[in-house]
C-alpha cells in the first residue's frame, strides 16, 4: 500500500494562509523574472555550452541567466532565505525557507526549440516542499501551487483550479518517461512492462510531463536519475491537484529518491507499482 506520511504533511500547517499567499505571490514574480532572461534566447544563439569532457550535458547562458535572475530577487526580498539552483549550487540550504531551483528544466528540448522545457522554482519550510511552480512562458504557463493551498493553472485564458483525473485502471493510463535511454536494464525492463499495460506513453517531456499529470491530462509519469532540483517544485504541484508521489517501492517521495512516479490515482500508481519494485532493488 501507498503511505499517506507524504513529506508536505509535516508541518504544513505551520504557515499561515496570509504567508503562504505571500510567497505563491512571489513564486509567479520568479517565473516572470526567469522569463524575461531565458525567452530571448529561445530558439536564437543561446551559447550552447557543455559540462562534461565526455558524454553530453548542455548548458546555456538561459540557464544560467535564468537562475541568476531568480537569486537576485529572491537576494533582494528575502535576503535571509537559502537557494539551492543546478547551476550555481548551495547558499544557506539549512535555512527555514530554501528555495530550490531548475531554471531551465529540459536543456535539451530548449536547444532544439521544442517548448516542452520548463523553469521549476520550489519553496522549502522546514524541510519540507510547501510550494511549487513548473513554468512554461513560451506558451505562458505557470502549474502553482502546494498541497495546502490547492494548486492551479495560469495561462492566458485566466486561472483555472488544477485536478488530477481518476484513473485506476493502468490499462486506461497515459503514461510518460523523458527517455528510456537513460535507464539501466532493470529500470527499462520495468518501464517496458509498465508501457506494455498502458492505453498511451509519451516520450520527452521533462517536467512538462508532470504538469500534465497535474492538469488531468496524463495519468502517471516515471523517472529516474532526478535530482533535488528537478522534483522539489513539482511535489507540491502534484499534491496540490490531488495527485501522489513516491519513489518506485511505492515510498512518500524523498527529494532524493533519484527514482519517482508522480501519479493522478493511487490504484493506477499500485498497479505499476507491483513492476516498478522488482527494478528499484537493483
Amino acid at each position: 500500500m501507498l503511505s499517506d506520511e507524504w513529506p508536505a504533511n509535516r508541518g504544513r500547517m505551520t504557515l499561515s494562509p496570509d504567508k503562504l499567499a505571500e510567497f505563491d505571490a512571489f513564486l509567479i514574480e520568479l517565473n516572470r523574472a526567469a522569463a524575461g532572461a531565458i525567452l530571448p534566447l529561445f530558439r536564437a544563439d543561446h551559447g550552447l555550452e557543455n559540462k562534461l569532457a565526455g558524454g553530453f550535458d548542455p548548458v546555456t547562458e538561459a540557464d544560467k541567466g535564468g537562475e541568476r535572475a531568480i537569486r537576485a530577487l529572491i537576494a533582494q526580498r528575502y535576503p535571509d532565505h537559502g537557494v539551492i539552483g543546478e547551476e550555481y549550487g548551495e547558499d544557506r540550504p539549512d535555512a527555514e525557507f530554501v528555495w530550490v531551483l531548475d531554471p531551465v528544466d529540459g536543456t535539451r528540448a530548449f536547444i532544439a526549440g521544442l517548448p516542452l522545457w520548463t523553469t521549476l522554482i520550489g519553496l522549502r519550510h522546514a524541510g519540507t516542499p510547501v510550494l511549487g511552480s513548473i513554468g512554461q512562458p513560451y506558451l505562458e504557463e505557470i502549474y502553482i501551487g502546494g498541497p495546502a493551498t490547492g494548486s492551479r493553472l495560469i495561462s492566458r485564458a485566466g486561472e483555472t483550479a488544477l485536478r488530477v483525473r481518476p484513473c485506476p485502471k493502468l490499462t486506461d493510463a497515459v503514461i510518460c518517461t523523458t527517455d528510456p535511454a537513460i535507464l539501466t536494464g532493470p529500470e527499462l525492463g520495468s518501464w517496458t512492462q509498465v508501457r506494455a499495460a498502458a492505453r498511451l506513453a509519451r516520450l520527452g517531456l521533462d517536467a512538462y510531463g508532470y504538469a500534465m499529470v497535474a492538469l488531468g491530462r496524463m495519468d502517471l509519469a516515471l523517472d529516474t536519475g532526478l535530482q533535488v532540483w528537478d522534483v522539489e517544485a513539482v511535489i507540491p504541484v502534484i499534491q496540490g491537484a490531488g495527485g501522489v508521489v513516491t519513489d518506485w517501492y511505492g515510498r512518500p517521495a524523498r527529494t532524493d529518491s533519484g527514482k519517482f512516479a508522480f501519479a493522478g490515482d493511487p490504484a493506477c500508481l499500485e498497479e505499476a507499482l507491483v513492476t516498478l519494485k522488482r527494478s528499484a532493488a537493483h
